[in-house]
């Protein structure tokens, strides 16, 4: 069995046993939505506290179908480059959203700001191709674990680019969660290698994105969406011109197809629990994507965390649940979740 360049074995038989229960799921244009439409049957009723839980649990849901989804990816390309990922997995994407795409296509003649949804769009893309150039080298916890410092990064933007105010208590979270970045990173010569820098880079990228988002408030997620696989699909195709197309074995077509069909996944439910729950209740849900991703690298890589890893996600997760609880009770809703496409 060939290593993953990280040094650990790609998924044996038994843990694809493990999780083809959610594989299958998952496995068509129909699987999710099936499951959206479960949620919405239960959060149409007049019950708040119901539709909170419901929302509650597609943003769990969701974390899990992005940490799937990543898993995926970092097997696929321990074989594959990652521009061939990049097409086929937003390919994939694209035709779980294709039957969203035609019930909404009106919305796609009238977007507001085409230039700023292009430069959107192109940030996406290699915000995507970095996070899993990042996995190759990297456990997929610790790839998390920086993205989970992108909460961070979108307070210090908001500040700087949106004029929105930090206070001091703020601040200080700011800081502290950067100091768990710090904990988790370990910097010194031996540590600062250029998978961890290009992790924290597409961290940084995904801050950016979602900052972006914010100037895009009347364009639906639908079109943010498919937006994003689009452009991940043309930089896929250019990133393959270099190493050319590498024939997928039968059943890595598998694998190609369920990464798209996870990350679309996601994204479906993440819209529809920001619809049934305020964002102050279901944002710092996004947190156990860390427990999720945690759980598949040790299923499919035999990946544990390191202490100084664990250390670090506490303190992140820490800071960013206080940064929420502050702007829930300033009646301020946090970023919303934008995840990668």
């Amino acid at each position: 069995m060939t290593l993953h360049p990280s040094g650990h074995r790609p998924c044996a038989g038994a843990n694809r046993r493990v999780i083809s229960g959610l594989a299958n799921a998952l496995s068509g244009p129909q699987g999710c939505l099936r499951y959206m439409g479960l949620f919405r049957k239960i959060s149409t009723g007049p019950d708040e506290h119901g539709a909170r839980a419901a929302g509650i649990a597609l943003m769990l849901l969701a974390m899990l179908a992005f940490s799937f989804g990543d898993a995926v990816g970092k097997k696929v390309v321990a074989t594959y480059p990652v521009g061939q990922l990049l097409l086929l997995r937003a390919f994939a994407g694209l035709v779980v959203l294709a039957p969203l795409i035609w019930r909404q296509r009106a919305a796609f003649t009238r977007l507001e700001r085409p230039g700023l949804q292009l430069v959107r769009v192109l940030i996406s893309a290699f915000e995507v191709a970095a996070f899993f150039l990042a996995t190759v080298y990297l456990p997929l916890a610790d790839v998390i674990t920086f993205y989970l410092a992108s909460a961070l990064f979108v307070s210090v933007g908001a500040a700087v680019f949106l004029g929105e105010k930090i206070d001091r208590p703020q601040m200080i979270a700011i800081l502290i969660g950067f100091l768990g970045v710090l904990i988790a990173l370990q910097p010194s010569p031996q540590t600062m290698s250029w998978p961890a820098l290009i992790a924290i880079l597409a961290s940084i990228l995904f801050a950016a994105l979602m900052l972006i988002t914010r100037f895009l408030r009347q364009t639906p997620e639908i079109a943010l969406a498919s937006q994003q696989f689009v452009g991940t699909a043309l930089l896929g195709s250019a990133l393959m011109a270099p190493s050319g197309w590498i024939t997928p074995a039968p059943a890595d077509w598998i694998w190609f197809a369920l990464a798209g069909v996870a990350s679309a996944a996601g994204l479906l439910c993440v819209n529809r629990s920001l619809r049934l729950a305020p964002a102050s209740v279901v944002v710092p849900y996004q947190y156990t994507m860390i427990g999720f991703a945690a759980a598949f690298g040790w299923l499919f890589f035999g990946e544990l965390p390191t202490l100084s890893t664990l250390i670090g996600v506490v303190v992140i997760i820490g800071a960013g649940l206080f940064l929420a609880l502050r702007e829930r009770k300033a009646g301020n809703a946090p970023p919303q979740i934008n995840e990668r496409s």
